[in-house]
């Protein structure tokens, strides 16, 4: 059986009055009907415009070049008309943003809104609207939902508002669902709060989820697979077991170990990765980490990594120049409680000069 979404080889570019931004730079993954996906990256690694994309939203973008294919059941979207995208966005592909008080429209009630979305695209009477709008607010968790559509965007907490945006991203029943950033925002306890619901809601309903944010910490109850986006490209892809088990991309190692764990002591301090994301204008040659990566050889700095499976796990994708036994190594003294600069140390110098090609 085919996938319901089939992403190849995407990329986006924004001509600016500085220069080309390559946004997303060769993306590529599948998903399911049901299953979870989780983008992981920092601000600027693209994972927002990739999934714009699919949404059809950056062609109106002035100065976009787009390339690549995005299937959704087979049809291409990248080529679809403005019609066609208009009956599949809400309809079979919906999307939650970040700030659902920006989403909402203040002036008009919670219920106008979830009823609009309902005949934009269903033929049923606005009671028949009504009560679906209902039925959805109850569904998401929203007390008194018979009574609450009456109220307006500013009268809920930003836990409330965003649960009204799953709602209506749900609420015409679509095969999926992207939710960009939708915790930021709220607190820890709200957070945890809508991931339960959104994983709730995928096993009930079986819609397929992407889950964008710049949290591993996040997508731990959520993901099935989880895709690490860095500098506009894909440097780690696999099961979530297989990323959190034996990561292979020192980007991955540096957004793990940046997590906060129970297990810790309160005094060991969490370990950043140095530096910034690179500039999309001009990205450094070869791998695009080397600038911040701890274990980088010259030729890190010539080679672009391909994405070649894990040892063992065909599965498991990363785009990493160390030798299997090398990076090996160095994670399980991550693991162990090193630095970057210990494990380094432990691990000694390369075997062979240019081993790391």
């Amino acid at each position: 059986m085919a996938p319901l979404l089939e992403v190849r080889n995407l990329s986006v570019a924004f001509d600016t009055e500085d220069g080309v931004v390559q946004a997303v730079d060769g993306v590529s993954y599948t998903i399911d009907r049901g299953q979870a996906l989780g983008i992981v990256g920092e601000s600027g690694s693209g994972k927002s415009v990739s999934s714009l994309t699919v949404m059809g939203l950056t062609r109106f973008d002035a100065g976009a070049r787009i390339s690549g294919e995005v299937l959704f059941e087979g049809r291409d979207l990248l080529n679809a008309d403005d019609a066609t995208l208009r009956d599949i966005r809400g309809s079979e592909i919906a999307m939650i943003f970040q700030d659902p008080l920006s989403s909402l429209h203040p002036f008009y009630k919670i219920g106008d809104q979830l009823v609009e979305a309902i005949r934009a695209h269903r033929k049923v009477s606005k009671a028949q609207a009504l009560d679906r709008a209902v039925e959805m607010l109850g569904l998401v968790g929203i007390p008194e939902p018979r009574r609450r559509i009456d109220s307006y965007p500013h009268e809920f907490s930003g836990g409330m508002r965003q649960r009204v945006m799953i709602a209506m991203g749900l609420i015409n029943d679509p095969k999926l669902l992207i939710a960009d950033e939708p915790t930021t925002a709220l607190d820890v306890t709200v957070q945890a709060q809508i991931l339960e619901l959104l994983d709730r809601l995928q096993r009930e309903l079986d819609t397929a989820i992407v889950l964008i944010t710049h949290d591993l910490g996040v997508v731990a109850e959520v993901a099935d697979d989880i895709a690490v986006m860095y500098a506009g490209r894909i440097v780690e892809q696999g099961p979530k077991e297989a990323i959190f088990a034996a990561p292979q991309h020192p980007y991955t190692w540096g957004l793990l170990k940046s997590i906060p764990r129970l297990t810790q002591s309160k005094d060991e301090p969490l370990v950043p990765i140095p530096g910034r994301p690179p500039s999309l204008i001009n990205k450094p040659p070869g791998c695009a980490f080397h600038p911040r990566c701890p274990y980088v050889e010259e030729e890190h700095k010539r080679i672009v990594p391909p994405l070649v499976p894990a040892p063992g796990a065909p599965a498991h994708l990363h785009a990493c120049l160390l030798p299997d036994a090398r990076r090996a190594a160095i994670w399980a003294r991550l693991e162990a409680g090193d630095t970057p600069d210990e494990a380094l140390a432990s691990v000694g110098a390369p075997t062979a000069p240019g081993s790391e090609a």
